[in-house]
């Protein structure tokens, strides 16, 4: 029996219900590819639904405004995605009457979508037979038929879409698709996967040869650049003060305190000018808060201080009230050291 069919037969046993395979709608489908991109099925449900709760349809997502989408985004990272989200959903209402498309290439043109979401999109939305290439795939295929190319290499990435587009059943490739993920995510996991019991014991070549734990291969590792953040949470009565990051940076277009980024100790950053300059009570200096991303780990503390009265260091900020500050989007950094 071939790859597809057995998979086939796993799936109509072990499939898991999930609210987005309840329907062909391109944009609710859309919307949990985005979100899964992003976090595992158990922490994205909640976002999925907050999403489609706030935008039940495109029309209502290309109608919110950035600071919206992105408020529903935070702790999620990589916020570039929500931004591409927005921008997409924009050009859906502008250029397809807000209908949104379900072919494959209209799909690649529209920002954030690349090869991956273009596929699942046409594949769960219209059945087009367009197989999906993610971890999941790269995994159950390395493994199964025992492929050494490394998956982040060219080459292992022409080899793999070829090789998914191959075993896709064609006559079922919205199925298919779904299948292969779940299988990735429920039995060929990353860590200790569940061979014993798996259909393709007998075929598998990573665990006739005891390569399971190696299989599949990476050859690059992201470089770490490491920052040093300061943040200082100033307050004046119940009235606190946010700035928005504007920069090509991380969590461009989220807000923050005021920020001063230096790798300094206690005293140097008690006597930093702008510390000085704000005349203010130091009430509160935070532990370091370890903050680790894909190309970079932040070292971030938080100083709190009470002022008595503005001053110029503060004229490009916002002035919010306590009651307010959970209308405006933060880093989750930023939202862990308010909750603790």
């Amino acid at each position: 029996m071939n790859l597809s069919s057995l998979l086939l037969i796993w799936y109509q046993e072990n499939k898991r219900h999930l609210p987005w395979r309840e329907t062909t709608d391109a944009y609710t489908i859309w919307v949990s590819e985005i979100i899964l991109q992003q976090t595992r099925v158990a922490q994205g449900m909640d976002y999925f639904y907050r999403f489609t709760q706030a935008f039940p349809t495109v029309q209502h997502l290309a109608g919110a405004s950035e600071t919206e989408v992105l408020r529903l985004w935070q702790g999620l990272g990589y916020y570039s995605r929500a931004r591409n989200m927005h921008k997409a959903a924009k050009m859906v209402v502008e250029q397809y009457n807000g209908l949104f498309p379900t072919e494959y290439n209209t799909l690649l043109s529209l920002p954030g979508i690349g090869a991956y979401t273009a596929a699942a999109i046409a594949s769960f939305a219209s059945n087009a037979p367009y197989a999906v290439v993610d971890g999941n795939v790269y995994r159950v295929l390395s493994r199964i038929l025992g492929i050494d190319t490394p998956i982040d290499s060219t080459e292992g990435k022409k080899l793999f879409s070829t090789l998914a587009q191959e075993h896709l059943d064609k006559t079922e490739p919205a199925q298919y698709n779904q299948a292969m993920m779940d299988f990735g995510a429920i039995q060929c996991t990353p860590q200790s996967p569940r061979c014993e019991d798996c259909p393709f014991a007998e075929q598998c070549v990573a665990y006739r040869t005891h390569q399971t734990d190696i299989l599949p291969i990476k050859s690059k590792k992201t470089a770490q650049r490491k920052r040093f953040f300061w943040y200082l949470d100033i307050w004046n009565d119940h009235y606190t003060y946010l700035g928005q990051r504007t920069q090509k940076d991380i969590w461009q277009g989220l807000y923050e305190p005021l920020l001063i980024e230096a790798p300094l100790s206690e005293i140097e950053l008690l006597q930093h000018p702008t510390v000085l300059a704000l005349h203010g009570e130091i009430v509160h200096l935070s532990p370091v808060y370890k903050h680790v991303l894909s190309h970079q780990i932040i070292e971030a503390r938080f100083v709190k201080i009470h002022i008595a009265q503005e001053n110029a260091l503060l004229e490009s900020m916002q002035k919010i009230s306590d009651t307010e500050l959970n209308h405006y989007p933060v880093s989750r950094l930023i939202d862990k050291y308010r909750k603790e």
